[in-house]
């Protein structure tokens, strides 16, 4: 085409499509935290989320390592989703498995990259197996959630080394993220319109230490409420994640007690009751008096109190009698749900070379009995909380729905409420399905 002298034609060059991103996600609440920062992340770079790993360039599973069975299933997933993508698609694996075990993942023809910061900044770069630098807090934030309960981590890494984890090898030493960091993250999200906010991180018990001026996770705690109760007390919430015996402290009780923010709910990650077992386990021998003695102080200041706990049974050397003293510790305590894990052998930790490794179904009956011992207290609680006069339930997605209540059960709505995801919703309980209570929205003429 003649555009006269000088000037020449140029055809339009076609349209370029988005690339898309699919994101699958293993593990815990850190993992959770974590995908979703990567997510927005690529939102926010123009790329476009798909769930079908064949229609993306880049496909990413957040891969866990807590057990041997956790990493399997991740290697069995990268499998699949390598199998599904395209040639010209990029996978990548991500994630504790990712740092532990990157030749796995190389093997089946994904990248292996730890680094998630790194990898939000530039999903499509070249990268190495290389994990973050110690004592750099991963650069990775939120601004909301397509779920009830938006999470907000604060502590990345472990300096314990318990002699059965692995983790300390995947995530290195413990981290914490500063408190205006956390308390802007936490504003952005009520803003959002979130009305429960998790507070998260891989060992909460070491929050601080690395800040200066030092804090702990109670500072933390206390410092938050502060900043947040005089807007907020009444409609909305913070959750605590899992925290170590060794946190149990009369300061702990101070922050709890004094808080109008704080869910009546604690997780703890007490693992035996056992007094040898916690020995070598690299634990202390005295953590389940430490946790007897606070979950008794703390019950007086909430009466209807959830109480979780994190076991694992089926230890090198665990004996009939060390299992029969957690199963009655269990029994005892005024627990409402617990996670049992049977003992996973990792390589590279102490534990692995302990003598007197049990037989899988010695653990794996251990596990089971411990679980249907929960199982009970789960429903027994529930039933409990039915003769309450009224709950606020975190709603899971509008319209005829589901929630959480405050002390963490899971909530059923027989009608309504006409309220947005993650309202704090008044609700009366009418009866219990098992560990499910049923509940109806309070209306305009009722007395919470």
């Amino acid at each position: 085409m003649d555009l006269g002298p000088g000037l020449c034609y140029a055809p339009p060059m076609p349209h370029a499509s988005p690339k898309r991103f699919c994101l699958v996600t293993l593990g815990c609440k850190v993992n959770q935290y974590e995908s979703r920062a990567l997510a927005e992340a690529w939102l926010g770079s123009g790329l476009v989320r798909t769930d079908d790993p064949a229609a993306a360039d880049l496909v990413v599973l957040c891969s866990c390592a807590v057990t041997a069975r956790a990493e399997a299933e991740g290697r069995r997933l990268a499998r699949n989703l390598v199998r599904a993508a395209r040639d010209a698609a990029r996978v990548v694996v991500t994630g504790c498995a990712a740092t532990v075990s990157p030749d796995a993942f190389a093997g089946l023809g994904a990248l292996a990259v730890p680094d998630k910061a790194r990898l939000a900044r530039d999903p499509f770069g070249p990268h190495t197996a290389a994990p973050r630098a110690p004592g750099e807090f991963p650069d990775l934030a939120v601004t909301g959630y397509d779920r009830a309960r938006a999470l907000v981590k604060v502590q990345d890494g472990c300096s314990h080394g318990c002699s059965y984890c692995i983790v300390p090898a995947a995530r290195g030493p413990s981290v914490s993220r500063p408190l205006a960091d956390v308390l802007a993250e936490v504003r952005r999200l009520l803003a959002a319109g979130h009305r429960e906010i998790g507070l998260t991180g891989i060992n909460l018990g070491h929050y601080g230490r690395d800040l200066a001026p030092a804090m702990d996770f109670w500072d933390l705690v206390a410092d938050l409420d502060a900043a947040l109760a005089p807007e907020h007390a009444g409609t909305a919430r913070l959750r605590l994640g899992s925290l170590d015996p060794a946190m149990l402290t009369g300061r702990g009780l101070a922050v709890l007690a004094g808080s109008r923010l704080v869910c009546p709910h604690l997780h703890i990650s007490l693992q035996s009751a056992d007094p040898a077992v916690l020995t070598a386990m690299g634990r202390r021998p005295g953590d389940a008096e430490a946790v007897s003695f606070f979950v008794d102080s703390i019950s007086r200041e909430w009466p209807a109190m959830g109480l979780g706990l994190d076991l694992l049974t089926g230890f090198p050397g665990e004996s009939e009698a060390a299992f029969a003293a957690t199963a009655a510790f269990l029994d005892g305590l005024p627990a409402t749900y617990a996670h049992v894990f049977p003992y996973s052998r990792r390589p590279g930790t102490r534990a692995a070379a302990l003598p007197g490794q049990l037989p899988g179904p010695v653990k794996a009956g251990r596990a089971r009995l411990l679980r249907e011992a929960a199982e009970a207290k789960s429903a027994a609680f529930a039933a409990r909380l039915g003769r309450e006069a009224s709950l606020l339930v975190a709603v899971e997605r509008t319209g005829p729905t589901s929630g959480t209540c405050a002390q963490y059960v899971d909530c059923r709505f027989e009608a309504g409420p006409d309220a947005p995801l993650g309202s704090l919703v008044a609700a009366r309980p009418l009866g219990v399905d098992g560990p499910v209570l049923r509940v109806a929205p309070l209306g305009p003429g009722d007395r919470p």
